[in-house]
Parts: C-alpha cells; structure tokens; sequence
C-alpha cells in the first residue's frame, strides 16, 4: 500500500500551536518567527483541506477538526521519539564489535582494551578477525587495518608509519643472516628468504621463535622490543604502511566510538 506524505513539520509546528493556543509562544518553542508559524499552519490547512484553528475575542482556539486528530499526533510523535531512541541504543552502548588483524589485536590492542575496561567497567567486547569485513554486514564500530590511508572511509593514524628489522633477542649469527619474507615488507634489494609466511603476525612469531629476522611495523613489536622478546637491528625508519582505526562516519558520531578512539589515541 502507497504511504501519504506526512508533512512532519507542518504537523510539529501545529502540535506547538495546539499546546500553547498561541503563534507566538509556539514560535518561541520551535525557535522561528510567528510568520513561520502561521505559513507552516496554512500549509497544513492546505494540504488537509479544512481548518484547525480560528481567531476570536478570547484569542486562538482549536476548530473541532482541530481537535480531533492531537491524541493520535501526539501518540505519533510519541513513537517518534522511542524509533529514534531505539535507533540511537548504539551510542550509548557498552559494546563494541571490533575488527582487527590477530596479531595487532595480540600484541597491540588487547592490553589497551583490557586498561580501558577496567577505567569502564561493564564494556563488552566482540571481535571480528577479518578486518576487512563489510562493516554493514558485520555491524562493525570500527576496523584496524595496516594499511597507507584510510581509503573511502574517515579513520586515524594509531602511529607514524615506520617500520624496523628485528630477529630475536641474542640470537645467533646463523638467524641474523636469514630473513622471513612476508607480504606487507618487501625485503631489501638481494636479501633471499629462508622463511616465507603469509602475514605480519607468522612474520612477527617467527622472529620471536628465532627463525630469522623480519621487517615489521614499529607498533606491532614495540611491547616485544620493550619486555625483551626482540632486538632492534635497523631502524625504526619511515615506512609506507601504518595501523589505522578506520570506520563510516556514522560510526565515528558515536558516542562509545569517540570514547574508546581517544583512549587508544591518548598516547
């Protein structure tokens, strides 16, 4: 069945009206001009074909068409008011469904969630490995990717992008002369592979084990550089890639989204 047109605002502006029996004081509400008042009124006069209010000695009063439709409108807006609260839910959440990649997730993000959980008590969290997920499909608030922008969509640099070569703490000669080859850092000019994953994280684990060293983003093994588990042997130096915290503007409207965006960002 075909929907009439609701002429919304015209019926706002009628609500006021009725309320208050007066142009003026409606005005006021609403923030508009008496003018204002009266053309959105004789629009709606119009549009209904019949009269809602008539002028007499005592000021403004409600025809009897006038008064038959309030309850319903305001019943209406009523509704109104509870599908935009319902729709705004999100924004007042304490969850959050997040996409990263896992080994971000390991080494990076999970102690900052978990530090931000204990100053919000209560959030929950849901994870998404595939951080390229469709954030419709998956109702995603945000994404990590290691990416070199945010492409069609509003994000943040975590970090600079800068990348460093690291093998595993102490380790011998025979692992510094081999390399891991992963697809996100090409190896330097005539550096063969002895080790080939398919992403950072086999990348990073792979240095950590000793099997060679690796060319990996800053952000990524600075807790492992910090407590021990890798050595720097070149770098940080400027890289093309960097994490990014990426997601559609509605998303980055919410207030939850704003909240955690900025804890991770504080440093």
């Amino acid at each position: 069945m075909k929907r009439t047109h609701l002429p919304l605002n015209a019926l706002r502006v009628y609500d006021a009206a009725a309320r208050h029996l007066s142009f003026t004081r409606a005005a006021d509400e609403l923030a508009v001009t008496p003018a204002a008042v009266g053309q959105q009124i004789r629009a709606l006069e119009d549009h209904l074909g019949t009269v809602l209010f008539r002028r007499t000695s005592k000021g403004l009063e409600l025809t009897e068409e006038g008064t038959a439709g309030l309850d319903s409108l305001r019943e209406g807006f009523l509704r109104f008011e509870e599908s935009v609260q319902s729709m705004q839910a999100g924004q007042a959440s304490d969850r959050y469904t997040i996409a990263a990649p896992r080994e971000f997730y390991a080494q990076w993000l999970a102690p900052r969630l978990a530090a931000f959980r204990k100053a919000n008590p209560g959030i929950r969290f849901r994870f998404v490995a595939d951080e390229n997920a469709d954030f419709t499909e998956t109702n995603l608030d945000f994404a990590v990717r290691l990416v070199d922008g945010p492409g069609e969509l509003e994000g943040v640099e975590l970090a600079p992008a800068r990348r460093v070569v690291v093998a595993a703490k102490d380790a011998p000669d025979e692992v510094l002369d081999s390399w891991i080859d992963w697809p996100g850092a090409p190896l330097p000019e005539g550096a063969e592979a002895t080790v080939e994953v398919g992403n950072a994280g086999q990348a990073l684990s792979s240095a950590i084990a000793g099997l060679g060293k690796a060319v990996l983003p800053f952000l990524l093994v600075e807790d492992a550089l910090a407590d021990g588990r890798l050595m720097t042997l070149e770098g940080p130096d400027e890289g093309r890639r960097a994490y990014w915290l990426v997601a559609p503007m509605p998303q980055w409207r919410q207030k939850k989204v704003k909240a955690l965006v900025a804890f991770l960002t504080a440093d």
